[in-house]
């Protein structure tokens, strides 16, 4: 449905305040010094080292804080590990004891963590955007509160990229803007961009926050000719006399040519994101939306000499077409010599995003009554694509944010399986967000079994603003994540962050699941959490990341948690996340990140 023009207000516009002018200087600090950390990265080696430790060694807490995430949520000592795989979890002296029955004229290697230390199973992230990460990097605007600082930042990014700044062939491609954290909360113009002379005649493309959207410049604009009067399944977006304003959602994003990536850019851009990723505890990765191309690239990386490939990688492939794309897709399960890449599913999409009115919602938004979102594929050509994709032994994942959206995954979802033969334990079909449901599709995910893989931070990200989207009623089926884990019938909830959406750090997530706050410890309900009925438990937060994550990536025998036989995937913690007051879980801090029994990031 075509959504109102927007006026831009007046309190966008590029006459810089006093104001204004005093947030430039943190803004500029900040600059400086990501590009002095970037400096410093770039001369060192493109993927962190694995320290030499023992091929067998324990390792101990002092204090019993061995999270292992088993079926009991046990608590121990200390693990024993030998090529990368657990062989015993318990006590210090039954560790040790097992070792001795084994190699008893072998001395066992053990080390211990600090005071106050804890480890937890490798962290997963269930839903992500590996590549995206590292390209945002180049240009983050997330932080921007207004249109000026938008501005600002690509005036900033230029002065410190001359080869940018003088080629005007190069566009200029950023990430992160998002107008509900501006005044008035109107989408921006090309015209915005076009004030500032450094800027003008230059091609600039922008991604919304939540890459449902991109603004772009007079330049960019005026080379798209004949524009259609409108888009199924998106919008551009138009002033009173009809002209296009410069912003394009969801399907209508697609009629912008974006220049693709380099492959010394695609290289640089997974290298910030494995760097990044290790440095805060992942170990796996969802990758959410790889095309062909991409899948081509990790496999390169997989074959590469030097080891790039750190993390695990589970991606699902995606190519954005109405007809069947199922061979253009490998299949590659525990692939290479590491066995770090699997592609055995695809990506779906359904309707757009919350904040920038695009999830197809079953009634009109309570803040604008003019539209109900957008569905960006029609039912039946979703229905026909995963029929086929289970027909083809690929697990299938559809994005689902508003409750039509969700509804219309459900029922796809309900055909399939009740097909002869179709088993959910064997498909495990994943409705990617399960945002916002109408209380009858509670019910049906619990009599489905589908999985909904949910994003905690999404929820302390829209919290501002959702209510107003939804208005009162609505919202109580929205970010019930509690809700959520009650319906499944294995009592699973995979958590992910939709990186570069959300932060990278896991930690986030946690956090917003358990305190239904913001990094600040603010919400619109007051220091107890935005709706804290829906909170999440401790365990049941680091289960999501961890063996509910490795469950909806068919891994569930082999990582996720901390037993005999599973890989020795783990993450010590300079303290306990699980027990320390909740104010003090974000300031965590990572020691070490260890996959398959390897110190990827830090020191043991």
């Amino acid at each position: 449905m075509e959504k109102r023009p927007q006026k831009v207000s007046t309190s966008q516009q590029s006459t810089s305040t006093p104001s204004q002018r005093s947030r430039i200087w943190p803004i500029l600090v900040g600059t400086i010094a990501a590009l002095v950390c970037k400096l410093y990265l770039s001369r060192r080696a493109s993927v962190i080292p694995t320290a030499a430790i023992p091929n067998a060694y324990a390792i101990c807490t002092p204090s019993t804080s061995i999270y292992t995430v088993d079926e009991g949520d046990s608590v121990k000592d200390c693990i024993l590990i030998e090529n990368g795989t657990i062989l015993a979890v318990g006590s210090a002296r039954q560790i040790q004891e097992h070792w001795s029955a084994h190699y008893p004229s072998t001395p066992l290697k053990t080390f211990e963590t600090p005071p106050g230390s804890a480890i937890v199973p490798g962290l997963a992230d269930a839903h992500a955007h590996v590549l995206s990460w590292g390209a945002k990097e180049q240009l983050p605007l997330e932080d921007c509160t207004s249109i000026d600082d938008v501005v600002l930042q690509i005036k900033l990014y230029l002065l410190a990229h001359p080869d940018v700044l003088h080629d005007h062939s190069r566009w200029i491609v950023g990430m992160g803007w998002d107008q509900t954290k501006w005044p008035g909360g109107e989408f921006p113009t090309a015209e915005d961009l076009h004030r500032e002379p450094l800027l003008r005649g230059r091609h600039i493309i922008l991604s919304r926050v939540d890459v449902h959207a991109y603004w772009v410049s007079n330049v960019v604009l005026s080379e798209l000719s004949n524009l259609p009067e409108s888009v199924d399944g998106g919008i551009i977006v138009r002033d009173k006399s009809g002209k296009p304003t410069g912003v394009f959602v969801d399907n209508a994003m697609a009629l912008v040519e974006k220049p693709e990536p380099t492959d010394a850019e695609t290289l640089e851009y997974f290298e910030t994101a494995m760097r990044d990723a290790l440095r805060v505890g992942l170990t796996s990765i969802h990758d959410a939306a790889t095309s062909p191309s991409e899948i081509a690239f990790f496999r390169r990386q997989v074959l590469a000499d030097e080891g790039r490939l750190p993390i695990k990688l589970y991606l699902m492939g995606n190519v954005p077409s109405n007809d069947y794309w199922g061979d253009q897709i490998p299949r590659l399960i525990d692939h290479g010599p590491d066995k770090h890449l699997t592609v055995r599913s695809v990506k779906l999409f359904t309707d757009g995003a919350l904040g920038s009115w695009g999830a197809a919602l079953i009634e009109p938004y309570s803040d604008k009554p003019d539209t109900q979102g957008l569905l960006r594929s029609r039912p039946e050509t979703l229905r026909k694509l995963a029929k086929q994709f289970h027909a083809d032994n690929f697990q299938v994942n559809i994005h689902a944010i508003g409750d039509r959206a969700n509804e219309v995954v459900l029922d796809i979802f309900e055909d399939v399986l009740s097909q002869p033969g179709a088993d959910v334990d064997q498909w495990r079909p994943r409705v990617e967000h399960t945002q916002i449901l109408q209380p009858s599709d509670f019910e049906r995910i619990r009599r489905l079994g589908v999985l909904a893989s949910v994003q905690p931070t999404h929820a302390t990200s829209d919290m501002n603003y959702a209510e107003a989207r939804l208005g009162p009623e609505r919202i109580r089926g929205a970010y019930a994540y509690q809700s959520l884990l009650q319906a499944s019938p294995g009592k699973r909830l995979p958590l992910g962050s939709d990186f570069p959406v959300e932060g990278i750090n896991p930690l986030l997530g946690f956090y917003a699941a358990v305190a239904r706050r913001a990094p600040d410890g603010t919400s619109p309900h007051g220091p107890g959490g935005w709706y804290p009925a829906e909170a999440l438990t401790r365990t049941q937060a680091l289960r999501g990341m961890t063996r509910d994550a490795a469950y909806a990536a068919f891994a569930e025998h082999a990582r996720g948690q901390l037993a005999r036989g599973f890989a020795a995937d783990f993450v010590v913690l300079d303290r306990d996340i699980m027990q320390v007051p909740l104010e003090e879980i974000l300031g965590a801090r990572v020691l070490a990140t260890v996959v398959d029994g390897k110190v990827a990031y830090g020191s043991l």
